[in-house]
């Protein structure tokens, strides 16, 4: 179904709230979008699924309609033109309506049960909780291409250095939020592209939110959208644009735009 095509404002309570971007996907989210689905309407709780078409022109929006069946708890929300993995994921974290906001990857490299061990995190106090393929505990049963895994770890080592000092892994495409917090962050996030994790993680932790890094299960999909040199060079220029964001007071960093989550 298609009840919505504009952000929404408001809460409605407790529940989850899964956020999937996608861009000419529509024939992996034919395959993953369903499992995605029936984790949802078996979790007991309210829920909902929206998926945030980002300009594409495969009829991957209309996939996602297909895909849903009558009173499955799906929303397609249209986005043109193609503006970038951060504008897509920023449009659908907006338009959540639960008190837990997660998004993932279409590809489900992390399975959609994973969520559960982040939202464990947001219970025991943290207001972000990100899943990590870099820690000891973590389950990678498919690896990256050894060239793609080298670029990727030694984008983390960076981005650790120069913004994020302890995290070890900003990329993974798995984090989930407390509602208020990812209104907070996502609404003065400014990246569009690929850079956008670090940059609304670099916000969380100066605006004073907990984030926790949380290990997964990781199976690779070799069809990654990443492009190795473009994208990498594009991130790493968006390293710069956080810092440069920030010396200029563009993220109005003053104060919270949220109450912070109770003790």
């Amino acid at each position: 179904m298609e009840p919505q095509q504009n952000d929404r404002g408001g809460g409605d309570g407790s529940g989850l709230s899964i956020v999937v971007p996608a861009y000419n996907e529509a024939r992996r989210l034919a395959r993953t979008l369903p499992g995605v689905i029936e984790y949802a309407t078996r979790l007991g709780e309210s829920a909902e699924i929206i998926v945030v078409d980002d300009g594409s022109t495969d009829g991957t929006a209309d996939v996602a309609a297909a895909l849903a069946r009558p009173g499955d708890p799906v929303v397609v929300i249209r986005s043109s033109p193609n503006r970038g993995k951060g504008a897509a994921v920023r449009r659908g974290m907006l338009a959540a309506r639960f008190d837990h906001v997660l998004f993932t990857d279409v590809d489900l490299s992390t399975p959609i049960e994973d969520a559960a061990k982040l939202r464990a995190a947001l219970v025991r106090g943290a207001d972000v909780a990100i899943g990590s393929r870099r820690l000891a505990e973590s389950d990678i049963q498919v690896r990256q291409p050894w060239l793609r895994e080298v670029a990727g770890r030694t984008f983390s080592g960076l981005v650790s250095l120069l913004l994020l000092p302890g995290i070890r892994d900003s990329q993974c495409g798995f984090k989930i939020f407390r509602r208020p917090a990812a209104r907070d962050l996502f609404d003065r996030q400014l990246l569009d592209g690929f850079g956008f994790d670090a940059e609304v993680l670099w916000l969380a932790r100066r605006l004073g939110y907990r984030v926790a890094e949380v290990p997964i299960v990781w199976r690779d999909d070799n069809r990654s959208k990443v492009r190795l040199i473009r994208d990498s060079g594009g991130m790493l220029l968006d390293l710069g644009r956080v810092r440069l964001n920030g010396w200029r007071g563009r993220y109005a960093l003053g104060r919270r735009r949220s109450a912070p989550s109770p003790r």
